[in-house]
């Protein structure tokens, strides 16, 4: 266990959840506020997906995620940018052609999927190393495609925050590292309960542990009523701690949260396990981080 730690808070996510919570933050200011809301209880990195204001699904809007980072970097708050491209990689075949697509999929080349990370120049974004199942569908992320993407990201200069929801993706993120398509130290994000990927238990967080680079950098979550315990355990392992909307809705039983709310909790537990908080500065120390804008 480390004397400190850093806390990302995953501010909306893309999952059905605005339907079940008024907390979820859906227009590009309101993401933005709750990512300010969140660094103000004490979160280093606001991880940020977007989502369209009509319907509340997530999408990859660009000119969403530049409002979002504009209204961020031009706050009095300071916080580490973590932007998603884990959107483009959702798969449903046809039911009349299974080699295609279904209408409604979002589907969408490796470039694509990295575009307003070149222009937005994030500190860090997210790079899932993971084809999947996911309820109602595949999450489709092939190794030449995360080949592309991670060398672009890292010619942009901005850290992958490698996803990884079972053992075979950080084998499959090991052998990018290995190969120079990510800069080292590595940082890892240990994605755990998500259906079907690894179980969000001891035994699934310390068999991904024990895979990662001896220099790695990295986080490990649960989703639901898991993400706090997780969070507990994360800390004991070594690791740090994300916690979230994107991941879990609720602060107690039938206890809607917000996310400085939730920040506030991990805050609370990390302290009561004798560990420091780190802030967002000492965090891109840290991590070695390149503040830009």
């Amino acid at each position: 266990m480390k004397d400190e730690v850093f806390i990302t808070c995953a501010i909306t996510g893309a999952g059905d959840t605005v339907g079940k919570s008024d907390k979820v933050p859906v227009t590009p200011q309101q993401i933005a506020d709750s990512a300010i809301e969140a660094a103000r209880a004490g979160a280093a990195i606001a991880h940020i997906h977007v989502r369209d204001i009509a319907t509340g699904q997530g999408n990859r809007d660009r000119d969403a995620f530049r409002e979002v980072v504009s209204r961020i970097r031009s706050s009095d708050v300071d916080v580490i940018i973590n932007l998603t491209t884990g959107m483009g990689g959702d798969f449903i075949p046809d039911e009349n052609d299974p080699g295609r697509a279904a209408e409604g999929c979002d589907m969408a080349s490796p470039e694509d999927r990295v575009l307003h990370i070149e222009e937005l120049l994030p500190e860090i974004c997210t790079l899932d190393i993971a084809t999947m199942n996911f309820p109602g569908g595949a999450f489709m992320n092939v190794p030449k495609h995360l080949r592309i993407m991670a060398d672009r990201i890292k010619a942009a200069g901005v850290t992958p925050e490698l996803e990884c929801f079972d053992l075979g993706h950080v084998r499959l993120a090991n052998q990018l590292i290995a190969e120079g398509h990510i800069a080292e130290p590595p940082l890892f994000q240990l994605c755990l309960g998500v259906p079907w990927g690894a179980a969000a238990d001891t035994e699934s967080l310390m068999a991904m542990r024990n895979l990662l680079p001896k220099n790695a950098r990295w986080s490990a979550f649960g989703i639901s009523r898991l993400q706090m315990p997780m969070a507990a355990q994360s800390v004991v392992a070594g690791g740090n701690v994300r916690v979230g909307l994107e991941d879990n809705l609720y602060l107690d039983r039938g206890v809607l949260a917000t996310n400085g709310q939730l920040v506030e909790r991990a805050v609370g537990i990390v302290e009561r396990l004798g560990v420091r908080v780190m802030s967002p500065g000492e965090t891109r120390e840290h991590l070695g981080l390149s503040k830009q804008h």
